[in-house]
């Protein structure tokens, strides 16, 4: 039994809401800001590798590339080793747009917690590290120990 009843990730859902319609303000869609983190955490990404990692056709990634490129928020180089394909780079503006969603986020979040007394915050901020912490590591090791965990589960509904 779920004694979480996935509430983190309800609340994750719900601040990427938030972000979704402030990105779309800025003329950035959900699937674009993918592609920006993407290239920001793995600079010189071809479109290729970007098209795999996102599980995405190569044509959209294409399109999704185009559309960023105009906007500024990535550019598109030659790849050295190899003239037909391009290496992704994002922009200082792509950089300006994460600062701007963590902003977002971070506003988010201190208004949820406002109504905590600050003894309960604190409590539950540091619980929520030491889970943030381990759920890391697990990420970081391949997820190891969800193989097993797994095996056997259905998907439950919210």
């Amino acid at each position: 039994m779920d004694v979480s009843k996935r509430q983190i990730t309800k609340i994750a859902r719900e601040v990427n809401k938030l972000v979704i319609r402030t990105m779309k303000e800025s003329g950035i869609g959900s699937g674009e800001m993918d592609l920006i983190h993407l290239v920001r955490h793995h600079p010189g990404i071809s479109q290729k590798e970007a098209s795999l990692q996102l599980n995405m056709d190569k044509g959209a990634v294409a399109r999704r590339t185009a559309s960023l490129e105009q906007k500024g928020y990535l550019t598109r180089e030659s790849n050295p080793a190899d003239g037909r394909s391009r290496l992704l780079y994002a922009t200082e503006k792509a950089e300006e747009l994460k600062v701007s969603k963590a902003a977002v986020e971070t506003a988010f979040y201190e208004w949820l917690l406002a109504e905590l007394p600050a003894a309960e915050a604190a409590a539950f901020t540091e619980t929520l590290n030491k889970l943030y912490l381990r759920a890391k590591r697990e990420s970081r090791g391949g997820f190891p120990h969800m193989p097993e965990l797994l095996k056997g589960r259905d998907g439950e509904d919210e």
